[in-house]
């Protein structure tokens, strides 16, 4: 069983670069770096010619369309920020549903918690300008919604756990390392950003940090205002329930 499970996978990304090459065809453009894998293998991404970014999600037809699956383009509208922007999309059937989308491509890489620990303080000043601007930001699009929260803290904590939020803001949604960049500030990522309990995204980053304590108590500083509040502890309660069942 556990040899044909490896070979269905094997295939799969097989298929998935079969998925990046035709999307690349279609824009015309020649990938240009080794392709990286997202989630289950269900997106590709790859780096082209052009200094651009092409990204090719798949999914069952029948959950394809929600605010996940159009939320890297409808992030365009939080213009300014350092972050990809969406220049072209391109659709297609091939047994799932495909999704290509073409991007702007920040500098620097993926930050790593060690690496974390080298940042500047100005891409600290800049995280946190960038994190106050989302939460500012108006969206009727929905990245957690009051059910949820409620499920996962009492699950997690038992009924008797506080789980009412009483003060939303707009969030990125999954604010981890893997999404920001260094050694310039930049941040990845956009397809779950929508409406969150507050201080979601400072107790998402926190809870990736905490490996490694040195790390996680600059995060604490930076957003000691969000976390030290009552919705910033509820936000912290629900992301540790939310990391503790995955």
């Amino acid at each position: 069983m556990h040899e044909k499970l490896v070979q269905i996978g094997i295939r799969f990304r097989q298929w998935m670069h079969d998925n990046l090459t035709h999307a690349a065809t279609h824009f015309g453009l020649t990938v240009t770096g080794p392709p990286r894998h997202g989630w289950m293998d269900r997106s590709i991404s790859a780096p082209t010619e052009g200094a651009l970014w092409l990204r090719v999600v798949s999914e069952d037809q029948h959950w394809s369309g929600d605010d996940i699956w159009t939320g890297n383009q409808a992030a365009n509208a939080l213009a300014g920020l350092p972050k990809p922007y969406v220049l072209d999309v391109y659709e297609w059937t091939n047994w799932q549903h495909q999704r290509a989308e073409l991007m702007t491509l920040l500098p620097g890489t993926p930050c790593t918690p060690t690496d974390a620990l080298h940042l500047t303080d100005d891409w600290w000043l800049n995280l946190r300008k960038t994190m106050d601007t989302i939460a500012a930001t108006p969206t009727d699009r929905v990245n957690t919604a009051q059910a949820e929260v409620t499920g996962r803290i009492q699950h997690h904590f038992g009924d008797a756990a506080v789980h009412k939020v009483h003060q939303w803001e707009t969030a990125h949604g999954d604010l981890r390392w893997a999404h920001l960049m260094g050694p310039d500030f930049g941040l990845l990522d956009w397809k779950q950003w929508g409406r969150a309990p507050a201080g979601t995204d400072a107790a998402t980053l926190l809870h990736d940090s905490l490996a490694v304590p040195e790390l996680a108590e600059r995060v604490r500083e930076v957003f000691a205002d969000v976390l030290n509040t009552d919705a910033g502890q509820l936000a912290q309660r629900y992301v540790k329930a939310k990391r503790a069942r995955r």
